[in-house]
């Protein structure tokens, strides 16, 4: 997931559970947007630890 996909989700989520007022049957838009504003969190802590982790010097890089 990209930075800017986890940030997408957390967007969605937010309008999801603070804008939406519509209710519908069967689905609860306040916990669906809930769980995608955690995933989006989740994603974008990943994906800034893979972005600044940085290679290890001291490993070779494969032979072709």
């Amino acid at each position: 997931m990209t930075i800017g996909g986890s940030l997408l989700l957390i967007a969605v989520g937010a309008i999801l559970k603070y804008a939406v007022t519509v209710h519908v049957a069967g689905i609860d838009l306040h916990t669906t947007g809930l769980i995608l504003m955690i995933v989006g969190g989740l994603g974008l802590v990943l994906g800034l630890y893979l972005l600044t982790r940085g290679r290890r010097p001291d490993v070779p890089p494969a032979p072709l």
